[in-house]
């Protein structure tokens, strides 16, 4: 079928949105196609609209639009001598398999659509391919498929042709009707009753649509040669006393052919897989013609299996059948085929009987080696006419039992259903043999060990090694343990149950032909751990900037790694931080440099290869200064600030135009009233001392008394003193600590116009009296002395005969004396700033 290409009438006032339809114009215009109702895809298209001059609505500037699916196209208009307008339009090519093509009138402000067509484009039909034909005896009928290739786009119509012929399909003796195909489908089947089973037929397929047509190749064939059969059905063999079992890797099986062909002479194919797996297909072919039964053998033991059969006919011309229903069947088993290895350990309980714990490995011979259902170990009695006792039955690889001390050797067997494994002979060698030269191990990686040896001279058969953890856990529990048949052999990777930080105990023993040497032990670790806790710090001594620490290094522990170094670190109370790196022989430490009184807190590091570790905090409090100590360190600050004081007056006393001002004027008391003299006071010579009645003043006060102004000595001044007190430079005013007496520094006077004039020791607002101290001067304070001295004269002076004063109380070791403090007539006179009153004197 097909369908037609262009609506030139039918889709006539169909409206589409926004377009109105008008009365009257339903009849103005049509499509018109120039290129066929359908094209090829992708070839050019050229259609015209007309419009009637007919029509009363049409004015001579009416515009006429065209519209492909969705887009307007541009088309050309013109007016034909009737009054007819028309406008054409052309697509170069067009590429859709379906389109609608619509033309429109512009009707005021909207569209009026005039007419409508549908354009088809395809291709022609391609040429089938892949022509083949069975002959199914079970419905008796002749059917063909093939490949209709690629698709056109339009309604294509396949029809199967064939014809009958005597020679081979050159010429047409009785044609056969047409088979047309379902929609949709490939095949079709020719009935029997058109047919000639031993006659050629002729086949072919024939493709048409509305482009063209096309014709597959012919294909001759004789019906009975094209015949295929149904699939047999497979049974398993069942088991009778006339059948003989299988042989372990065997299955013996049957089948019966399809009913309609058994009369046929057939060959069949079988495959089989097991089931286990993704094993492929293994095919058996041909299988024996004629029969019915076949034993497959060369199969795995206790494996079950899937088996498929397919038939054809033989020697004639057919075709395979399908494959039949799966069969399942399970190959039989068949006695362990291994070896054992074997290993024990023996205990003596008493003089007659012997603890054995006997161990052993299967090791398989053949790669579908038989499953092991237990083991049986046995031994022969020699006083019970040569009986096998059996000591063990077990699913497990290990047996304890007790035998005579005289026994010797034992037999293990493994079995299962089918029955047991060639008998393994246990001979209990004696410990005679060499041992070994050297035993090492070293770590490989955390999960594995290497066990090494230098075999002894001569060298052994082989060699058995166990490991397991070791101490604390109890002897012998859960090792594992290997043969190595090879002696020449010098070590093994141990990787089976080897974790890190777990000690290891290894046993390696020797192996001869009949004897085995002693067995040798050594620990190992596959990875070291850091230590367990890191030695705890404990306080030695401490003082007030220091602290000696000390901690017990700890011992060298299996499995923990060696310490390298230790880290001490220490805090202050204000979050400062200090640390200091020692290497692992120390065991203590000195922190310098801490503050007194201050609260540190403390902590040691241990550090390993593997890891580190930190010890508890340890908190400690460094000792506070002393009441004697805080006055020395005040003493030594006053000290050391009066000295910069003092060098700061010298160097201002030494400057010529700072030397006088300084100074106030000292009158001669010879010429003058002390009593009622007071030194004019500048601005200058202020000095600032602290008041007196400060209760932070010292209770020792200096006062010194300088000239001014420089005299020439008088005839009874003499300068050759030789026990003089020291003079100072400057005024001083300082605190002394400790005895209030002190004697004055014996020195050589210097040149100069400076006299030290008297000492004032007390507080003037003590409670006890005031004491002055008196230093013999290298110049006379008065210009002359009489035997009977004044009221302003020194009261303990007197002329010598030599016309030298000398004091009253002589002393040889001290040159000041110590008195009332206004029996000096000099200070009688004496203002103190700063004091009300003279109530401290």
């Amino acid at each position: 079928t097909q369908s037609p290409g262009l609506w030139p009438s039918s889709a006539r006032g169909i409206t589409q949105g926004l377009f109105s339809s008008t009365p009257g114009l339903e009849e103005c215009g049509r499509i018109i196609s120039l290129s066929g109702p359908v094209i090829r895809l992708g070839d050019p298209i050229t259609a015209s609209c007309i419009v009637n001059h007919t029509c009363s609505h049409v004015g001579p500037k009416s515009e006429i639009l065209w519209k492909l699916g969705t887009e307007f196209q541009a088309g050309k208009q013109h007016s034909l001598p009737d009054g007819t307008q028309e406008s054409t339009i052309t697509l170069p090519h067009l590429n859709h398999s379906w389109a609608l093509l619509a033309c429109y009138l512009r009707w005021g402000d909207s569209l009026q659509i005039l007419d409508q067509a549908e354009l088809q484009a395809g291709y022609p039909p391609a040429i089938p391919y892949n022509l083949t034909c069975l002959m199914n005896l079970t419905t008796n009928n002749l059917t063909c498929q093939w490949e209709p290739g690629p698709s056109t786009h339009l309604s294509t119509n396949f029809t199967l042709k064939s014809f009958v012929s005597w020679d081979n399909c050159q010429t047409q003796k009785d044609s056969i009707p047409d088979c047309m195909p379902e929609d949709g489908q490939n095949h079709c089947s020719i009935p029997r009753k058109h047919l000639q089973l031993y006659q050629n037929v002729g086949v072919w397929v024939e493709a048409e649509n509305v482009l063209g047509t096309s014709v597959s190749p012919q294909l001759c064939l004789i019906p009975s040669d094209v015949v295929k059969l149904e699939p047999p059905t497979l049974w398993g063999l069942d088991p009778s006393p006339e059948v003989t079992p299988p042989q372990p890797g065997c299955l013996k099986l049957r089948w019966e052919s399809w009913r309609p062909s058994l009369y046929m002479d057939q060959k069949c194919e079988l495959r089989h897989r097991p089931q286990l797996g993704e094993a492929s297909w293994a095919l058996v072919s041909p299988l024996r013609p004629k029969t019915f039964q076949h034993e497959l053998c060369g199969l795995l033991p206790s494996t079950a299996y899937t088996l498929q059969m397919r038939c054809m006919r033989w020697p004639l011309p057919g075709h395979w059948s399908d494959w039949s229903p799966s069969l399942e069947l399970t190959t039989a088993q068949r006695a362990p085929i291994v070896k054992l290895d074997t290993w024990w350990r023996q205990r003596q309980v008493d003089p007659k009987t012997v603890d054995v714990q006997l161990f052993w490995k299967p090791v398989p011979l053949e790669e579908d080696s038989e499953q092991i259902e237990g083991y049986l170990v046995s031994w022969r009695a020699t006083d019970q006419a040569g009986a096998n006792l059996f000591l063990c039955n077990t699913t497990e690889l290990n047996c304890a039992f007790q035998l005579p001390s005289e026994v010797q050797k034992v037999v293990l067997v493994a079995y299962n259903a089918a029955g047991t494994s060639q008998p393994t002979l246990v001979v209990f060698l004696e410990s005679r043999g060499p041992p070994l030269t050297r035993l090492y191990t070293m770590a490989q990686d955390p999960h594995s060990l290497w066990v090494g040896w230098e075999p002894p001279s001569p060298q052994p058969q082989g060699y058995v090694i166990e490991w397991g953890p070791g101490p604390p856990s109890p002897s012998g529990s859960s090792k594992i343990w290997r043969m190595e048949h090879n002696g020449s052999i010098t070590g093994t990777l141990l990787q089976e149950n080897i974790r890190p930080f777990q000690l290891y105990e290894i046993t390696v023993t020797p192996l001869y032909q009949d004897s085995r040497g002693p067995s040798q032990n050594i620990y190992a670790y596959s990875q070291e751990t850091v230590p367990s806790h890191a030695p705890e710090l404990h306080l030695k001594h401490i003082g007030k900037t220091w602290a000696r620490l000390e901690w017990v290094p700890q011992a060298a522990e299996l499995g923990r790694s060696p310490l390298t170094h230790y880290t001490i670190f220490w805090t202050n109370s204000q979050d400062q931080s200090f640390s200091a790196v020692l290497n692992a022989s120390s065991h203590d430490y000195v922190l310098h440099g801490l503050e007194p009184g201050s609260l540190y807190h403390v902590h040691l590091m241990a550090t390993s290869q593997a890891w580190a570790i930190n010890s508890t905090s340890l908190t400690l409090m460094t000792l506070g200064l002393d009441e004697s100590e805080l006055h020395i360190f005040l003493g030594l600050s006053s000290l050391l600030f009066l000295f910069f004081c003092l060098c700061g007056a010298i160097w201002l006393y030494c400057r010529p135009s700072r030397k006088n001002p300084l100074w106030p004027t000292v009158p001669d008391p010879a010429h003058s009233s002390l009593g009622s003299w007071v030194p004019t006071t500048t601005s200058e010579e202020i000095f600032q001392l602290p008041s007196l009645q400060d209760p932070g003043m010292q209770p020792i006060t200096k006062i010194t008394v300088l000239e001014e102004e420089e005299k020439k000595p008088g005839p009874l001044e003499s300068n050759d003193s030789s026990e003089t007190c020291g003079l100072p430079t400057l005024v001083q005013a300082y605190v002394l600590q400790g005895e209030p007496r002190a004697p004055c520094a014996q020195s050589q006077p210097e040149s100069g116009n400076h006299v030290l004039y008297g000492q004032v020791l007390g507080s003037p607002t003590g409670p006890g009296p005031g004491h002055y101290l008196r230093c013999d001067s290298t110049q006379p304070l008065l210009g002359g002395l009489t035997p009977s001295p004044k009221s302003y004269e020194n009261l303990w002076f007197h002329t010598s005969s030599l016309g030298t004063p000398e004091p009253l109380v002589p002393n040889q070791e001290e040159d000041c004396v110590f008195g009332p403090l206004l029996d000096f007539p000099l200070l009688q006179g004496l203002q103190v700033l700063g004091v009300e009153g003279l109530e401290g004197f």
